[in-house]
């Protein structure tokens, strides 16, 4: 896979309409600042739009990538490996909490079977048509994938995205699931970052402080398998990764290279939004952070990639949950900016000649 040519495709938003979007906060009927954060949140959308005034999204999409991680074996989560396999099949009965918020907001929830340790005739075809395989290693001792595993993964997430766009979709979510995942995005993010892998290391599920000791040791064996692989972004999904976080990167990645925009959620999507930065570094323009988890490694990930979260709720459930509550946020950013009078609608001698 040539990463640099693929590098290259990523193009910035539209910096004009950005900046007409700017142009025409000023002009609104209202003090300058008055709408706060949801002004930045206008011109964002206007940038990666491309038009000004923006529109808010009207087909959003959830895709969760869904995948076991063979380090559920040591003790990390508070719920068992089976719950991945349980959870992908209520998502697909519309009995999960992303469904539920899904309903409310409009979006279509999709859901990817990318190594979820069950048979594959488990779930329907279109859910499993990009699976990997079925679970990961253990990353303190061995590798999640092989080289030929991440590539794929990789590239499936890219053809996801793909799909997505060709559908209609205007805004994408990435959502996950999967019984142990906050440990490789732990892993995954101090890699990346620098940080103390401890103090990536969150509760994730809810675990005691003698699972916080198992997976924080679990954490260090892994960080150092991965800091040999940190030059090839996919060669350390391989390592410490899985099959769901390698194509979410891929599927970030290339819905920049689509000029699709992108809310991000929890700490899942922030440490392949990393790997995915590591690629492209024009990528994350395209990506807004939906929310802020209070898992530490979420944080670090965030201030990395230069992201501030739109909303900080302290939640940590995934599967795109955060990010998707963002989303009337940012549709009311884009109503204000388009729907608004300004100044000289309200009063044409105020402004220009007549003003003076």
């Amino acid at each position: 896979m040539e990463l640099a040519a693929l590098a290259s495709l990523v193009e910035l938003p539209d910096e004009h309409a950005a900046a007409a979007a700017r142009t025409r906060q000023q002009q609104l009927a209202k003090p300058a600042g008055a709408l706060g954060r949801l002004e930045e949140l206008a011109c964002w959308l206007a940038g990666v739009q491309g038009r000004c005034p923006p529109v808010p999204p009207h087909r959003v999409r959830v895709v969760v990538f869904a995948g076991d991680h063979g380090v559920a074996a040591a003790g990390v989560s508070a719920y068992p490996a089976h719950l991945t396999a349980a959870m992908v099949r209520t998502m697909l009965e519309g009995g999960a909490t992303i469904n539920a918020l899904a309903r409310r907001v409009g979006a279509g929830v999709r859901v990817l079977d990318l190594a979820v340790d069950a048979e594959p005739k488990t779930f329907p075809v279109d859910v499993t048509r990009h699976k990997v395989r079925r679970g990961s290693g253990r990353i303190d001792r061995e590798d999640a994938l092989t080289s030929a595993e991440a590539a794929q993964a990789f590239t499936a997430g890219m053809a996801v995205a793909d799909e997505e766009v060709d559908a209609g979709a205007d805004l994408l979510v990435p959502g996950d699931m999967g019984i142990a995942n906050t440990t490789p995005a732990a892993v995954l993010t101090a890699a990346l970052t620098g940080e103390d892998v401890a103090a990536m290391v969150g509760r994730g599920t809810g675990i005691d402080d003698a699972g916080w000791m198992r997976k924080t040791a679990v954490a260090r064996d892994a960080l150092r398998r991965a800091r040999p692989r940190l030059g090839d972004p996919v060669d350390l999904l391989a390592a410490v990764g899985g099959a769901d976080l390698a194509a979410m990167a891929g599927f970030l990645v290339q819905a920049a290279v689509r000029r699709t925009p992108v809310v991000l959620d929890g700490v899942a999507s922030g440490a392949a939004a990393l790997v995915a930065a590591r690629v492209a570094y024009r990528a994350p323009r395209w990506w807004l952070a939906g929310h802020r988890s209070p898992e530490p490694a979420h944080v670090a990930a965030l201030h990395r990639l230069g992201l501030e979260p739109v909303l900080d709720l302290g939640m940590r459930l995934g599967e795109g949950t955060g990010a998707l509550l963002a989303v009337p946020v940012l549709a009311g950013a884009a109503a204000a900016l388009a729907e608004t009078a300004t100044l000289a609608d309200l009063d044409p001698t105020s402004v220009g000649d007549g003003g003076r």
